[in-house]
C-alpha cells in the first residue's frame, strides 16, 4: 500500500449516526480512488444492494450537524454538494468495494473493514473496563460497610479504661 493509501485510511472518518458507525460517501470515494459523484453513480445503480442497515442518505439536520463537527463541505469552486451526503455501515462499505472492481477498491476494502473492526475492539474493550470498574466500586463500598463496623466495634477498645478510684491519703475523719 502506498504511503498516499495509508494516509487515507488513517484519516478515515467512523461517525455515530443513527445510532450506527458509519463512513461518508466522500470518504469512501477518496479512498477507493474515485470521485464523490462517481462513486453515488455506481451506488444508485446498484441499490438493490445497499438496504438500509448497510447504506443510509442522511437528512439536512443530520449534515449540517456533521458540517460543523468536521467541516464536510470544504469551500471552493465545485466543492459543494447538490444532494445530501449518503453514509455506509462497516457492511455497506464492503459491498460499494464490491461494486467498484478495481484493484485499489479491492485493496482498500479490505483496509476499512480493518478500520471498522479496529473501532469495534476499542469499544468492546472499554465496555469491559466500565464494567470491571463498576465491580471494584461496588466492593469498595461493601468494603467500606464492613470497615465502618469494624471500627464501631473496635472503637470502645480502644479508648483506655476509666481509672479506678484512688485512695487517698492521710487520715480520714471516719
Amino acid at each position: 500500500m502506498s504511503a498516499q493509501s495509508k494516509s487515507l485510511v488513517s484519516s478515515l472518518r467512523i461517525v455515530t449516526i443513527r445510532e450506527q458507525k458509519v463512513v461518508l460517501d466522500s470518504d469512501l470515494a477518496a479512498i477507493y480512488g474515485v470521485s464523490t459523484g462517481r462513486f453515488n453513480e455506481a451506488v444508485k445503480r446498484n441499490l438493490k444492494r445497499f438496504p438500509p442497515d448497510f447504506a443510509f442518505q442522511l437528512t439536512k439536520a443530520e449534515q449540517d450537524s456533521l458540517r460543523s463537527q468536521f467541516a464536510i463541505l470544504n469551500a471552493g469552486r465545485g466543492q459543494h454538494r447538490k444532494y445530501l451526503p449518503r453514509v455506509f455501515t462497516e457492511h455497506g462499505a464492503l459491498m460499494a468495494a464490491s461494486i467498484l472492481n478495481s484493484d485499489r477498491a479491492i485493496a482498500m476494502s479490505v483496509y476499512v473493514i480493518r478500520a471498522f473492526v479496529e473501532l469495534r475492539d476499542k469499544l468492546t474493550a472499554n465496555s469491559a473496563i466500565l464494567k470491571r470498574l463498576a465491580e471494584i466500586d461496588r466492593s469498595l463500598m461493601t468494603h467500606d460497610t464492613s470497615l465502618q463496623d469494624i471500627y464501631e466495634k473496635l472503637s470502645p477498645l480502644l479508648t483506655p479504661p476509666p481509672e479506678p478510684p484512688r485512695r487517698q491519703i492521710g487520715f480520714s475523719e471516719t
